[in-house]
């Protein structure tokens, strides 16, 4: 499908979701709330102190492990936040000031660029159909099918395998914006020496539970989970279905992922703040419905992933799983 033809694909996709919404119901689904947001900011600074707690108190080793899985989840979920930001999705008006420093923060925890993020997320929100452009898909996407390649993201190389993929696409960005990334990326490996070091002096014992572990050893699996639940189990020849759509939880994944597990459709309107997607999903059910679209959970991505080693980007319905 050229260009032209899968933009005006997607366009009709689109327009199709939208009356089944309807316009006044998409209004009120597309408002937002600084309040609101801050809440989820709230609650996703309660989650980073408590799993900080948990992992450095020495009463109860025991719950090391969960302090380090919430300190990892907190490092994830500054992504979240700032994916909002990059989609003005904070304030009812824009507010660049404001805007810039939240994202300043919420990018701080696992150290990436505001600057280089919001670009890659924006280029693969405006190239989804096209393989190449896409720049998370081109760059960032397992290019053979070997599990242990794949399992590679959910490790430490996680790391390396994102930069690596961010400074290729970085690369191609004007002079001015490779600075700016690039002072960004120091400055924040800046403050995580600093606090390396002052957490070590402190207690040398207690820096790897609080800082170490929670960024090599849980980011990367959170990361990898959500990112499954994408647009990797999709249909390549339907516009409506290049995204995974996944089952709703309410007390389970979508408080986990602060609702970043409702990614088709949020595709699909990206100017619905992500406390409002349960309700647009519920919307948007007759169209799923109509399209032939259908819930996955992350238990069965996980199955087709690693045991069936589906290939990304590919047709993982039971009637496309052949060979």
């Amino acid at each position: 499908m050229g260009q032209g033809n899968w933009q005006r694909a997607a366009a009709g996709v689109v327009r199709e979701a939208a009356e089944v919404v309807g316009r006044h119901r998409l209004r009120e689904l597309q408002r937002k709330s600084a309040p609101r947001h801050f809440a989820m900011a709230g609650g996703w600074l309660a989650c980073g102190a408590v799993g900080v707690a948990l992992a450095a108190q020495d009463l109860y080793p025991w719950l090391w492990p969960l302090g380090i899985t919430l300190a990892g989840l907190f490092a994830f979920n500054g992504t979240v936040l700032l994916h909002e930001v990059l989609h003005g999705l904070v304030f009812r008006t824009r507010r660049p000031a404001w805007e810039r420093v939240l994202a300043l923060v919420y990018a701080l925890p696992c150290g990436i660029s505001p600057t280089q993020f919001t670009r890659w997320h924006l280029d693969h929100h405006a190239e989804l159909g096209d393989a190449q452009a896409d720049p998370k898909r081109h760059h960032l996407s397992p290019k053979r099918s070997s599990r242990l390649v794949k399992l590679l993201y959910w490790t430490p190389a996680l790391f390396l395998i994102y930069f690596r993929a961010a400074a290729r696409e970085t690369a191609s960005y004007p002079m001015e914006v490779q600075r700016r990334i690039g002072g960004e990326r120091l400055a924040s490996l800046a403050v995580h020496l600093v606090l390396a070091v002052a957490v070590s002096l402190a207690s040398v014992e207690v820096w790897p539970r609080v800082h170490l572990l929670p960024l090599l050893v849980a980011f990367p699996v959170w990361f990898a989970l959500n990112r499954l639940g994408q647009h990797y189990a999709i249909d390549p020849a339907d516009p409506a279905h290049w995204g995974t759509l996944m089952r709703p939880s309410p007390w389970l994944w979508d408080l986990l992922f602060l609702w970043s597990n409702y990614h088709l459709e949020h595709h699909y309107f990206p100017a619905v703040p992500a406390y409002r997607l349960p309700a647009l999903r519920r919307a948007l059910q007759p169209f799923f419905h109509r399209r032939g679209i259908t819930p996955r959970g992350y238990g069965g991505l996980l199955w087709d992933w690693f045991v069936r080693n589906r290939a990304p980007h590919t047709d993982w319905r039971p009637h496309a799983l052949v060979g």
